[in-house]
């Protein structure tokens, strides 16, 4: 029986020198095929042009290397490109990349599909296939980055977890997908330019305090009251907003990092006076910095429609009187169902 071959992207730096040692290879081997995987964002053994065709072939005989592939790619009138990834095993996974005057941003996916069922969101009708290992989410955005460099002659300078689903249920592989991002023999970046973002799951964010991560965290709340967040989100029911209030306090205690809170507003469900006041409530309980109120993005099969401009420009003025730190987030790639809640592979 043949020994299943390793994904060579899981192998550490000192893993892979004592390969290199046991074929005979020089141990600077070990620092240019690292280089390869992680800061070239190589897709196969065939790219590390550098190496012999005799060692390509070696290594390609003793490990793996599952990559993803661009299945589609679509380009909205406003900038914003979306892409469909298709991994090693045949399964399709969304991310879009957000271009602005100051920065680029990388919108991942964590899993492929999601198990958490939230009323308004694409993905979450969708079944969750698997989580996605740490190299794909790694994958993921080297790609995007190389689609930024290519579109906008940009490097990404921002990665938010904001895609197909949800990042505190695949919390190893986010984090060790993280550590490679911002490690200098990866891809370099500034923890405080990635973004983690949540349905709330009270307990992984006490963990990411625990942790003693560098990076922010933003939580989408979307209902200031149990029983309207109950109706839209089922994870309020085993995450109420009281123990998320304490987590996010536990959170901010151990690591001072950014909270941000994500309110997609919905017409005559969460955007009157009353649902603003209680929004007030727990902005005040949190030490966040910011409210993002967002655009409602319609998908197909959810009851919910976006409020008019005047009702947002209203509910915002409330906030705003009442010394919240408040920005209004419209939408972008609308067109080509890229926006926040859109993602379902299609296209």
């Amino acid at each position: 029986m043949t020994a299943t071959k390793q994904n060579i992207r899981h192998l550490g730096l000192e893993e892979l020198a004592k390969y290199f040692e046991r074929i005979g290879e020089k141990k600077f081997r070990t620092k240019q095929v690292y280089e390869w995987i992680w800061k070239k964002g190589a897709q196969s053994f065939e790219e590390m042009t550098d190496l012999s065709k005799d060692l390509r072939l070696k290594m390609t005989e003793n490990f793996t290397m599952p990559a993803l592939s661009v299945n589609a790619t679509q380009f909205s009138s406003d900038g914003t490109v979306k892409s469909r990834f298709m991994t090693f095993d045949g399964h399709m996974i969304e991310g879009v990349l957000i271009p602005t005057e100051k920065r680029n941003t990388a919108c991942v996916s964590s899993q492929i599909g999601c198990s958490l069922s939230c009323k308004f969101c694409a993905t979450g009708t969708m079944e969750r296939k698997r989580n996605l290992d740490y190299d794909e989410i790694y994958n993921q955005v080297a790609l995007l980055n190389q689609q930024s460099e290519k579109t906008f002659d940009k490097k990404l300078s921002n990665v938010v977890f904001m895609g197909m689903g949800e990042p505190l249920l695949n919390y190893k592989n986010v984090l060790k997908a993280i550590d490679r991002l911002i490690a200098n023999d990866g891809m370099a970046m500034s923890p405080k330019r990635i973004t983690v973002s949540t349905a709330g799951v009270s307990k992984m964010i006490k963990q990411l305090g625990d942790d003693k991560v560098r990076f922010n965290l933003a939580l989408s709340l979307h209902a200031a009251d149990d029983k309207k967040r109950n109706q839209i989100m089922p994870i309020n029911e085993t995450n109420n907003i009281a123990a998320l209030v304490e987590a996010l306090n536990y959170f901010y205690d151990k690591t001072k990092n950014d909270i941000t809170l994500e309110y997609i507003l919905f017409k005559d469900v969460n955007d009157s006076q009353e649902d603003a006041e209680a929004l007030i409530k727990i902005y005040r309980q949190i030490p966040t910095h910011l409210i993002n109120v967002i655009e409602y993005n319609p998908i197909s099969g959810a009851k919910f429609t976006k409020p008019d401009e005047d009702a947002t420009q209203r509910f915002t003025d409330f906030l705003v009187k009442h010394r919240v730190n408040v920005r209004v987030r419209r939408s972008r790639g609308k067109d080509i169902d890229a926006a926040c809640g859109q993602l379902a592979n299609k296209g």
